[in-house]
């Protein structure tokens, strides 16, 4: 495969040097992404540079993941509007340790091939570099000139952060550009890649190989994945969308992809899966036939979600989807664990009931209606039931003083009463 018009037909180019394609062409390749550990998980905003570097070894390249344990403790300007967290080492190494192990669902890092992926970290080698020492060695190759004029200094300088720019963030594109001078003497690495705002970043690197070593390196970065819309992707109300299910669960995660627009379905389906181009282009052309199918959206999901995390989530992801969308049984609902039965319902009305109610039987009327307001009396409730409306954890009541004890909780703390069709209610007994 060729690894620029892989990228190129799924809209995942934004800037690339001359030159960079011919040496793809001509050789086996080394290039890096930078990826900081500021938390022990990536989100979904990594998930383009990841891809990017899933391609570039399917394309028989050899990948290098940077944990940026160094500039991690500094803070990137690029972007931002104000100066990070630093963060002690025995953090960094917990959250490198943790990336890997998630980036080894992407990437090869354990077999024999000559182009299998390595995990480095800049922290590595600048804890032991004086600052005397980069002042004389690095320092003098890049004038104070060339580190102003870039965009992510402009905008930081021209009023866009309160407290403009420390020195420490100046420094940043000095250090990112001795990241790639430390591995094209090391690995021989010849690209960096990532983020169009790293543009001004990974050039500055390019320009510090070339007046140290005379060296040719190239560099290629990937648009910013916005949504449709111009808001931020990957951010929903609650936070970033993250790989990790301690932090968002496979059904949240797969929720997120299903409930993505048509327009943005159509450009993140080629981003985020390894789908070829013909697959692409018969589900874009099945799915302008008949929109409200959401063919794109449910593939999407569907790939991602086995991606990040396993075929078993993605199946018991659907079958929550099924429970409060579609006939789903109770069986069904007994299977759920208490994070995806609360992810499920978030948002439904919920009551607290004593379990002291529940420990010698209560009648459902008495439940529904005194203990839990699910109805406003129990003549409607009555009334409901007997036409086959009202049902208890998916399972209909046959009577409305039917007894309800705590062998029927879920989990040992929910009931789940719907009342029609489609209004839920949660009681949790405490």
């Amino acid at each position: 495969m060729n690894f620029v018009e892989e990228l190129t037909w799924r809209g995942m180019v934004h800037t690339m040097m001359p030159g960079t394609e011919e040496l793809l062409a001509k050789e086996q390749v080394t290039a890096y992404i930078g990826f900081d550990p500021t938390a022990d998980s990536l989100h979904i905003g990594h998930l383009c540079s990841v891809m990017i570097l899933r391609h570039f070894q399917r394309c028989g390249h050899k990948p290098l993941v940077l944990i940026g344990g160094a500039t991690g403790m500094i803070g990137d300007p690029s972007g931002k509007s104000a100066e990070r967290n630093l963060l002690d080492e025995a953090t960094l190494r917990h959250n490198q340790e943790c990336i890997k192990k998630q980036m080894s669902k992407f990437l090869d890092f354990d077999s024999d091939a000559p182009n299998k992926a390595e995990l480095v970290n800049n922290y590595d080698w600048m804890k032991d570099y004086t600052f005397l020492d980069f002042a004389r060695e690095i320092g003098k190759h890049i004038t104070v000139n060339y580190m102003m004029a870039k965009d992510s200094v402009q905008k930081r300088l021209n009023g866009e952060a309160r407290d403009g720019l420390s020195f420490t963030e100046f420094t940043y594109q000095l250090l990112q550009g001795y990241d790639f001078l430390h591995l094209y003497e090391t690995k021989g690495c010849k690209l960096q890649m990532g983020g169009s705002d790293q543009w001004g970043n990974i050039t500055t690197g390019a320009e510090l190989i070339r007046r140290t070593n005379g060296g040719e390196v190239f560099a290629l970065t990937c648009p910013l994945i916005t949504k449709a819309d111009g808001g931020k992707f990957g951010k929903t109300e609650s936070g970033n969308i993250w790989l990790d299910p301690r932090y968002t669960s496979p059904y949240k995660f797969y929720q997120f992809w299903l409930n993505v627009s048509d327009e943005d379905a159509a450009r993140y389906i080629k981003i985020f899966t390894s789908l070829s181009k013909e697959e692409v282009e018969a589900l874009t052309a099945e799915h302008a036939q008949a929109p409200h199918l959401r063919a794109l959206q449910k593939r999407l999901a569907k790939e991602v979600t086995i991606m990040v995390h396993s075929e078993e989530d993605y199946n018991a992801a659907v079958e929550a989807s099924g429970i409060l969308f579609g006939n789903a049984t109770s069986d069904a609902l007994k299977k759920l664990d208490e994070d995806t039965l609360l992810a499920v319902f978030d948002g439904v009305p919920q009551f607290e009931v004593s379990r002291d109610a529940l420990s010698a039987g209560v009648k459902a009327v008495d439940l529904f209606v005194d203990h839990a307001a699910v109805f406003a009396s129990k003549g409607e409730m009555r009334k409901l039931v007997q036409g086959g409306g009202v049902s208890l954890n998916k399972e209909k009541l046959s009577a409305f003083d039917q007894m309800v004890t705590t062998a029927d909780l879920l989990d040992d703390k929910y009931l789940l009463v719907q009342r029609g069709k489609k209004n839920y209610y949660l009681l949790i007994v405490k």
